[in-house]
């Protein structure tokens, strides 16, 4: 079954920028000489090491946990020896503790890769294999999957969506994962469906997608509750509640979970890493990543042993053709910028952008002309110049009685404005500042 033409009000379609990377191949060749394996990878507590400088490990072996309950244990994505244990800059900026170990190049493994039917595993050991593989949510912020997974007894889940949009300009790592290995996407989805008892599924990709839904569908051609949809190609068509009201009509509020509202969704890739870990026991070692932009000499799509600093892929990818006058993590709107290639590459990386002047360089902004363009896209229906001014004039109780805190900081205001206005930078301030008074008043 397959749906098509679906999509949000609001949004805009913008220049992807995905012909970079969209027709190469996943390169799977790249292997480092050092991995800086960082111990919090995830939302909720950091894990602490489970190995000392001087031991060996081999990939898959578990080099990092935690006893809290919110949290993901890290493992080794090379074999060889620990180096070092130290405090590192992160791609988040901010100080992490990273695991340094020297490969030995023989990728030997640390697990024993099985063959299972996931019909025949129970709900509980479905779990404890998705948290012992370490796996979080591979789209977003990176919250522990097994987490999330759980299900209350008194919730009815009606739908489970997989996030196959990849709304962000450049980045086109979930959509070679969708073609090249579509059964572990439908594996996958499967597996939740399970956790979730519900019979209704549904994997939502962007029609500029065309050859990944087309792989979808035949994959899917014998599973008569699993539909294949086809949804516009407009940012943020990628965000959890955009999608699942593009597919179901079902609109979510920023203070409602989706799974108060009968849904479960989950990145498209961190469903395939699931099948993985339930069926054959792999943990979560590496992912693809997308290395693209105006800058690179010549941009990839890499299979990534995770802890991989930024400068090793870029020297892969043969260096600079161009001075990179930015950097940016993740995706162009919502991504975050760089200044340290000696960062690594975490469990979420799923591209790095490498931009010479012209795309990097913003023009001026001009005054506001009230054209309200930045109303028309704005996929929550706020007034995103009228938030503006209430953060430019100190206003931010002002601006929160207008809904300030329902903003997703998507940037499709600041990028559709004829004026150049900064408006989700202000937003984004006026977010702060009020967060600020509201602690400081207790």
């Amino acid at each position: 079954m397959s749906l098509e033409n679906l999509t949000f009000k609001g949004g805009f379609h913008m220049d992807d920028h995905k012909s970079y990377t969209q027709n190469c191949p996943l390169d799977t060749n790249f292997e480092p000489k050092m991995v800086y394996i960082p111990l919090h990878q995830h939302i909720g507590a950091p894990c602490t090491p489970t190995v000392k400088v001087g031991d060996e490990v081999k990939v898959g072996q578990k080099i990092g946990e935690s006893k809290a309950t919110i949290s993901a244990p890290v493992h080794s994505s090379v074999s060889g020896k620990v180096m070092k244990i130290e405090q590192m800059v992160l791609s988040n900026g901010q100080k992490g503790e990273v695991v340094v170990i020297e490969s030995d190049g023989l990728n030997e493994l640390g697990y024993t890769e099985t063959n299972d039917d996931f019909t025949q595993l129970s709900k509980e050991v479905i779990l404890e294999r998705i948290k012992e593989a370490g796996i979080v949510g591979l789209g977003g912020a990176g919250f522990p999957t097994h987490i999330k997974m759980k299900k209350k007894p008194d919730v009815k889940i009606e739908e489970v969506i997989l996030n196959g949009a990849e709304c962000e300009p450049y980045l086109t790592s979930d959509q070679l994962n969708m073609e090249l290995y579509p059964q572990k996407a439908i594996g996958g989805l499967k597996i939740i469906m399970k956790l979730m008892d519900c019979d209704k599924g549904y994997i939502g990709v962007e029609d500029n997608k065309q050859k990944a839904i087309g792989i979808l569908k035949n994959a899917a051609k014998d599973e008569t509750n699993i539909s294949i949809c086809a949804v516009k190609t407009k940012y943020p068509q990628g965000d959890e509640r955009r999608l699942i009201n593009a597919i179901t009509g079902k609109k979510i509020s920023k203070a409602q979970r989706s799974n108060e509202r009968g849904v479960q969704g989950l990145n498209i890739s961190s469903a395939m890493a699931i099948y993985d870990a339930v069926v054959h026991s792999i943990p979560l070692t590496h992912r693809i990543v997308t290395m693209t932009g105006s800058a690179i000499k010549e941009p990839k799509n890499i299979y990534v042993p995770i802890g991989t600093k930024f400068k090793d892929l870029v020297d892969y990818c043969d260096g600079f053709k161009e001075t990179p006058y930015k950097i940016v993590v993740g995706g162009p709107m919502m991504g975050a910028c760089q200044y340290n290639l000696d960062a690594p590459t975490v469990k979420t990386t799923g591209g790095i952008i490498f931009m010479n002047e012209k795309d990097a360089t913003l023009a001026s902004p001009e005054p506001c002309i009230k054209c309200a363009k930045c109303v028309d896209v704005c996929p929550i229906g706020l007034l995103p110049l009228f938030l503006q001014l209430k953060s430019l004039n100190g206003d931010f109780e002002g601006a929160e009685k207008m809904h300030l805190n329902d903003c997703i900081e998507c940037g499709t205001c600041s990028y559709v404005c004829p004026s150049n206005r900064p408006l989700v930078e202000a937003i984004v301030h006026a977010k702060t500042q009020l967060k600020a008074q509201q602690r400081k008043r207790g």
